[in-house]
């Protein structure tokens, strides 16, 4: 218990660093307004939001996008990594496609998706989640390719089936690898958003980052990427919390 305020102060240490450097840059160091907005520019955007209620509606937008496009990601993930790591002949077939199409940026599939999909928020939802789906693909099939031989024979000699063998044994196996996937994918969807957002959205984070280029307000861009780094940091932190619950009878190195 004593090591928690010291683990907090530590995490905060390197914030309250740059926001002191982030003041002084632009109360002393003669940093202009249109370049670089101050903290208190920032928290009076942050209040003007609150009172007129658009705080809530760009978070609330942007949530159920996030949320949505992991959901689907996630699901997908689960399914096609099953697929792959549980037999090598659907691993020759979609692997090298998947791989391929992973290492396509982010704003090449923007294009596609307006001509496919319109654009609503359907596309906006499949963008974010092609970015979630791959982490949890590929740390799910490294997962179970790396579960323990022995168990799986134990499986076999108590008669399981293939499909029982993957559902008793090799997927809760790989739980830790999934967890972990999931939660790097669940940071992905956040980081993916605002390219989904530049779909001719109205309302999020990423239409803040947009329309605060477009008027030259630093105060509205730094607002928003300050609320994209809180929610990021939000997201993995619930995660890193279920990892923890979920993973408590594994035998980690000590915190």
């Amino acid at each position: 218990m004593a090591k928690r305020p010291a683990a907090l102060a530590l995490s905060l240490a390197v914030p309250a660093g740059l926001l002191i450097a982030w003041f002084l840059a632009t109360s002393l160091g003669g940093v202009k307004t249109y370049q670089l907005a101050s903290p208190g520019d920032v928290a009076r955007e942050l209040g003007a939001l609150w009172s007129n209620g658009l705080l809530w509606r760009h978070l609330a937008a942007s949530i159920e996008r996030v949320l949505l496009g992991f959901g689907v990601a996630l699901a997908f993930a689960i399914v096609l990594a099953s697929l792959v790591g549980l037999s090598r002949p659907i691993e020759a077939a979609l692997d090298p496609t998947l791989q391929a199409i992973r290492s396509i940026p982010s704003l090449a599939w923007v294009p596609l998706l307006l001509l496919w999909l319109g654009i609503g928020e359907n596309a906006k939802v499949t963008l974010i989640a092609i970015g979630a789906f791959f982490p949890i693909y590929v740390n799910l099939v490294a997962g179970i390719r790396n579960v323990d031989r022995k168990l799986v024979e134990v499986g076999q000699v108590l008669g399981l089936g293939r499909f029982e063998l993957a559902r008793r044994v090799v997927l809760p196996a790989a739980l830790p690898s999934l967890l972990v996937g999931a939660r790097i994918g669940l940071t992905q969807a956040w980081l993916f958003l605002v390219a989904a957002e530049l779909l001719a959205s109205t309302r999020g984070l990423g239409f803040m980052l947009t329309e605060g280029q477009q008027i030259a307000r630093t105060d509205e861009i730094l607002t928003a990427i300050v609320l994209l780094a809180l929610c990021g940091k939000l997201s993995e932190s619930i995660m890193r919390g279920i990892e923890a619950r979920l993973l408590h009878w594994t035998d980690g190195l000590p915190a």
